[in-house]
C-alpha cells in the first residue's frame, strides 16, 4: 500500500470504528447527538447477511455462522460449521467519545475466527443489548466494566482476530470503507511487544483502558473479493 505509516496512522485515528471528525457538523455540534429510531439502524436480513459475509474472503464467509441485528439484539441467521463468525457492527462499537457513536449510517462487516468469536464477540453483543434497552452511554460502559470484572464477559483468548476487508462497509461519513485490515485482540497488552505504532511499522494500536482491551491494527493490500486495495 503506497501510503506511509504516518498517513495511515493519521487516517486511522480517523476512521477506526467510525472515529471521524469529519462528521461533526461546521456548526460545532455533533450531528448524531442521541439513538436515532431503531429502525434506522436495522436492515433488509437478506441484505445483512450478505453484506456480513463480505467482510472476509468467500473461502472463509461461506462456511462461517452469520448473525443479523433484530429488535432485540444479534441472533443467529446462518449456522456455519468453520468456528467464524461474521457480522455487521453498528456505530455504538466506536470508541465512546466519537461523535458517530449514534451514527444510522454505520455499517461494518466484520468476521472474527472461533477465537475472536468465543471472547470477542460477546463484548458486541452485550453493547448493543446495553443499547436496545435504551441506555446512554455512559450507562453502557458501566454494564460492560461491571461484566468484565465479574467474569460475565470473557477474558480476550490468545490468537482472537477478526477480518475487515468489505469494500460495502460504511465506517464513517467521512470515509466510508476506509482500506482492508485486519484487526488482533488481545488483552491489555504492551504494544511494543509487537513493535506496533514505531517508526515504519505498520502495524497500529488502540488501548481501550476501561475495557482492559489492546486492539492491533493490520492494513492489507486486498479486498474480500480479491480486487487490490487503491
Amino acid at each position: 500500500m503506497k501510503v506511509s505509516v504516518i498517513t495511515i496512522t493519521s487516517l486511522t485515528v480517523a476512521v477506526m470504528f467510525g472515529t471521524v471528525w469529519y462528521a461533526i457538523a461546521q456548526d460545532g455540534r455533533n450531528p448524531y447527538p442521541s439513538m436515532a429510531p431503531l429502525d434506522q439502524y436495522l436492515m433488509d436480513r437478506d441484505a445483512e447477511i450478505a453484506l456480513a459475509r463480505s467482510a472476509a474472503p468467500d473461502s472463509i464467509s461461506r462456511d462461517a455462522t452469520v448473525m443479523v441485528l433484530d429488535r432485540h439484539g444479534y441472533e443467529s441467521a446462518v449456522q456455519g460449521k468453520n468456528g467464524f463468525v461474521c457480522i455487521v457492527e453498528r456505530s455504538w462499537t466506536s470508541p465512546i467519545d466519537d461523535p458517530g457513536f449514534w451514527n444510522p449510517k454505520g455499517r461494518a462487516p466484520i468476521c472474527f475466527n472461533a477465537a475472536a468469536a468465543r471472547s470477542y464477540l460477546p463484548r458486541t453483543i452485550k453493547k448493543t443489548e446495553v443499547v436496545l434497552a435504551r441506555h446512554s452511554k455512559d450507562q453502557m460502559v458501566e454494564a460492560i466494566v461491571a461484566a468484565i470484572e465479574k467474569k460475565e464477559l470473557p477474558t480476550v483468548e490468545p490468537g482472537a482476530m477478526c477480518y475487515m476487508l468489505s469494500k460495502q462497509g460504511y465506517l464513517s461519513d467521512g470515509d466510508g470503507h476506509w482500506h482492508p485490515h485486519l484487526m488482533f485482540f488481545v488483552s491489555q497488552a504492551d504494544p511494543a511487544a509487537w513493535g506496533a505504532g514505531l517508526s515504519g511499522s505498520p502495524i497500529i494500536v488502540f488501548n481501550d483502558t476501561w475495557e482492559g482491551l489492546t486492539t492491533f491494527l493490520v492494513p492489507v493490500r486486498v479486498w474480500s473479493d480479491g480486487t487490490a486495495d487503491r
